[in-house]
C-alpha cells in the first residue's frame, strides 16, 4: 500500500473513532440515548444517515460493476430503489415518527409493533425480534466480509487483517457512542460517498474528451450498452424495480425516522435524502458506464467488473486522493455494518432481555446490556466472516426481500389503516417471511421473479383477510390511531 493511501485511510479511521468518543460524552447517559440518540437528530444527519445505512459496498462496487458489464439495462434497480426511498419518506417517515412517540415512546421496530396493536402477549415483539436477530447477524457478517475483501483487493493486504481492521473500528465507535455515533459517522461517510461518486465520472469524462465523445465510444463498441431493454426481460425489469418495496420494512433505515428531532424536519430530510441518493446512485451508474469507454480507448481490462471504481481510484488520481476515494468504499461498508449492528443489539436489549428476562432492569443495567449486545453480535458476525462464502451477495438480496416482505406490509397497514388487527399483523409477518424463504429455496420455474413480489403481495393479502375476518380493534387502539392522524394534520 502506498504511504499516501495509508495516510488517507488512517485519517478516515481516526475520524470515525473520534466521533465515537465524542458521542460517548455527548449522548449515551441512558438506553434511549444509546439506541435512538434521544430523538435529537437534525434533518441533514437523518437524511444522510438513512442513505449511508442503506447503501452498502454495492453502491461503489456492485452497481458500477453491473453497469460496466451490462450497460443501461442494469439501471432498473437504481430506479426502483430511488422511487422506493422517496415513497418511504412520504408514506412511512412522518407517521412512524409521530406514532412511535405516541405509542409510549417506542424505541425499536418490534417495540412499535407491540405498542401499536396493544399486544399484551408480546407475540409480535417476539416474532419481529427473532427475524431481526437472525437476518441482521448474517447481514452484519456480509458487511464485514466486504470490508475484508476491500483491503485484500484494493490494498493487497491479507483478508483477515482487513476483516479485523474493519470490524474493530466499527465495533469501537458503535460500542462507545451508540446511535449518535452511528448517525454522525453515517453523515460523514455519506458525504465522502457522494463526493467520490461525483468526482470520478467527471475526471473520466475529461480523460476521454468529453461526454459526447465518451458515449460515442460506447456506442461504437456495442450499441446495446446504451439500451435500457437489451440483455434483460420484462420479468427481470419488474424484479429489479420491486427492490423499492423493501424500504418499507428495513429496520436500520426506519429507525432514522424515529430519531429525528421533530416531524416537521422530515420535509427537509426528504429533499436532502433524495437529492443525495440521485447523485450517488447516478454517479455509481456513470462510473460503470464510462468504464466501458475508458477500457476500450486505453486498451485495458479488469478481471472483476466490480473493481472498476477501485481501478479508477488507482490509475487516475494521486495516491492521496486515491486513498480518499477508497475510503468512500470503506465508508459505505462501515455505515451499513454499524447500523445493522446497533439495530440487532437494540433488539437483544429491548425486545428480549428487558421484556422476557429483566422487566425491572434499571437504565444503567440496560445501557450496559446494550453495549455488551453490540460486542456479542459483532463476535458472532465476525466468526461467520472467517469463512466467507460466494453466496454472500445472494444472502443480502434474500435478507432485503425477507425484511421487506415480513415487515413492509405490516408497517404500511399499521400506519395507514386503522382496521388492521394484531392477528392480521402476525399473519402478514409470518406469510411474508415464509414466502420469501420458500420462493428462494424450493425448486420451481419462476426463480427469475424476485421473491419480494410474491412475498409482499401475499403478506398484504394475509393482513387484509385476517383483519377483515376478525372483529374491530379495541377502542384504545383506534383512539391512538386517530390521535396520530390529528397530530400529523396539525404539525406536518
Amino acid at each position: 500500500m502506498d504511504i499516501y493511501q495509508i495516510i488517507s485511510i488512517g485519517l478516515y479511521l481516526v475520524l470515525m473513532i473520534s466521533i465515537g468518543f465524542y458521542s460517548y460524552r455527548k449522548s449515551t447517559s441512558n438506553v434511549n440515548e444509546f439506541l435512538l440518540g434521544g430523538r435529537k437528530l437534525g434533518a441533514a444527519v437523518t437524511a444522510l444517515s438513512a442513505g449511508a445505512a442503506d447503501m452498502s459496498g454495492w453502491l461503489l462496487m456492485g452497481l458500477p460493476g453491473a453497469m460496466f458489464e451490462s450497460g443501461l439495462s442494469a439501471s432498473w434497480i437504481a430506479l426502483g430503489l430511488t422511487i422506493g426511498a422517496y415513497m418511504n419518506y412520504v408514506l412511512v417517515a412522518p407517521r412512524l415518527r409521530v406514532y412511535t412517540e405516541k405509542a409510549s415512546n417506542a424505541i425499536t421496530i418490534p417495540d412499535y409493533f407491540e405498542k401499536r396493536f396493544h399486544d399484551n402477549k408480546r407475540v409480535l415483539r417476539f416474532i419481529s425480534g427473532l427475524v431481526i436477530l437472525v437476518f441482521f447477524t448474517l447481514y452484519t457478517s456480509a458487511g464485514m466480509v466486504s470490508g475484508g475483501k476491500l483491503f485484500e483487493s484494493a490494498f493487497n493486504m491479507d483478508y483477515y487483517t482487513g476483516l479485523w481492521i474493519t470490524s474493530s473500528v466499527v465495533v469501537l465507535y458503535t460500542f462507545l457512542g451508540g446511535f449518535l455515533a452511528v448517525s454522525l459517522t453515517d453523515f460523514v461517510q455519506g458525504t465522502i460517498m457522494v463526493l467520490a461518486l461525483i468526482l470520478v465520472p467527471i475526471v473520466v469524462f475529461s480523460e476521454l474528451g468529453g461526454i459526447s465523445s465518451t458515449f460515442e465510444t460506447i456506442r461504437l463498441k456495442d450499441p446495446n450498452y446504451l439500451s435500457l431493454f437489451q440483455g434483460t426481460t420484462w420479468v427481470g425489469i419488474v424484479s429489479l424495480l420491486a427492490w423499492g418495496f423493501g424500504y418499507f420494512g428495513q429496520p436500520h433505515i426506519l429507525v432514522r425516522f424515529m430519531a429525528i428531532d421533530t416531524v416537521k424536519q422530515l420535509r427537509s430530510a426528504k429533499r436532502i435524502g433524495i437529492t443525495w441518493m440521485a447523485f450517488t446512485v447516478g454517479g455509481a451508474l456513470l462510473v460503470g458506464l464510462v468504464g466501458i469507454a475508458y477500457m476500450d480507448q486505453m486498451g485495458q481490462s479488469i478481471d472483476d467488473p466490480e473493481t472498476i471504481f477501485i481501478f479508477f481510484s488507482k490509475v487516475l488520481f494521486h495516491p492521496l486522493i486515491g486513498g480518499f476515494l477508497l475510503s468512500a468504499i470503506l465508508a459505505a461498508v462501515m455505515s451499513t455494518i454499524s447500523s445493522q449492528l446497533l439495530v440487532t443489539s437494540s433488539s437483544m436489549t429491548e425486545d428480549f432481555y428487558k421484556n422476557f428476562f429483566r422487566r425491572e432492569a434499571s437504565e444503567k443495567e440496560l445501557l450496559l446490556v446494550s453495549r455488551l449486545s453490540v460486542l456479542v453480535v459483532a463476535v458472532v458476525a465476525l466468526g461467520l466472516s472467517f469463512n466467507p462464502k460466494d453466496t454472500i451477495l445472494d444472502l443480502v438480496s434474500h435478507a432485503w426481500a425477507g425484511f421487506g416482505s415480513a415487515f413492509g406490509p405490516v408497517m404500511l397497514f399499521s400506519l395507514l389503516w386503522k382496521r388492521i388487527t394484531r392477528n392480521g399483523a402476525v399473519a402478514g409477518m409470518v406469510v411474508g417471511g415464509l414466502t420469501v424463504l420458500l420462493w428462494t429455496y424450493l425448486v420451481h420455474p419462476f426463480h427469475e421473479l424476485y421473491s419480494m413480489i410474491p412475498g409482499f403481495a401475499l403478506s398484504s393479502l394475509a393482513i387484509l383477510i385476517v383483519s377483515k375476518i376478525e372483529k374491530q380493534p379495541n377502542a384504545a387502539v383506534e383512539e391512538q390511531f386517530e390521535s396520530v392522524q390529528q397530530e400529523l394534520k396539525e404539525t406536518y
